[in-house]
């Protein structure tokens, strides 16, 4: 993806408001709004964001994951399957 096709001043944005709401839902690429030539905000459409929100939140458990191993907070397979058949067992 080249960001240097998507970006835009922002009063482009003011200007084509609608347009770049259909260019956004459609390309389902990002474009960078800048003011007074620098970089400000960044715009993209709700299912690329929502994607975004679930990816970073899946890394998050991974690195929570890679966490505990790292400080020996796990216990063995089998051990977690015996716990979880005893607490089904017990309802």
């Amino acid at each position: 993806m080249k960001y240097s096709t998507q970006i835009k001043p922002i009063s482009y944005l003011k200007a084509h408001a609608a347009e770049i709401a259909r260019q956004l839902e459609e390309q389902r690429e990002p474009m960078v709004i800048t003011q007074n030539g620098e970089a400000r905000f960044v715009l993209q459409d709700v299912v690329s964001f929502e994607r975004t929100q679930e990816a970073m939140a899946l890394l998050k458990i991974l690195a929570l994951g890679n966490r505990q191993i790292e400080e020996g907070k796990v216990i063995p397979a089998k051990d977690a399957i015996t716990r979880l058949r005893v607490k089904k067992s017990l309802k």
